[in-house]
């Protein structure tokens, strides 16, 4: 998201370049510990991939990425060329929750919390729950 989402957008408000770099260097980090400890430290059994958890998670990890990607689609497709302003999101998980693609991402790291079955899994979804809600309770007013 933090690569792909900045190259597809179109127009909107500039942002600072240390707020990029921050989110940049998050993203980093956290996908490193993420890694890392999945890597080096976390022991699976040998059928962890037929786990109704794993699997579980995966589908859900699956289902939030494409509510994710959905949901930025329509709000890149918001404003036509030259238009500026603000503009309420319809279609999609829109017509339900105010800030869809946070509710994709949040539904996202949930799933990957419980494919991994690790605290730290389970940790990074809580904590992005907190983080977007607060975005989006401001996006709503």
């Amino acid at each position: 998201r933090s690569l792909i989402f900045p190259l597809l957008i179109r127009g909107g408000k500039p942002v600072p370049l240390y707020v990029c770099t921050l989110a940049f260097m998050f993203c980093t980090y956290n996908g490193y510990l993420q890694s890392r400890y999945l890597s080096q430290y976390a022991v699976y059994a040998d059928d962890w991939v037929t786990d109704p958890r794993f699997l579980v998670g995966c589908c859900v990890w699956l289902v939030g990425m494409v509510l994710n990607i959905h949901s930025d689609h329509i709000l890149r497709n918001l404003r036509k060329p030259g238009e500026t302003g603000y503009k309420i999101p319809r279609g999609g998980l829109f017509e339900y929750v105010t800030a869809a693609n946070y509710f994709g991402e949040v539904v996202e790291w949930c799933g990957f919390g419980l494919a991994s079955w690790s605290v730290q899994g389970a940790a990074f979804a809580a904590f992005t729950f907190g983080i977007l809600l607060s975005r989006a309770q401001h996006h709503h007013q």
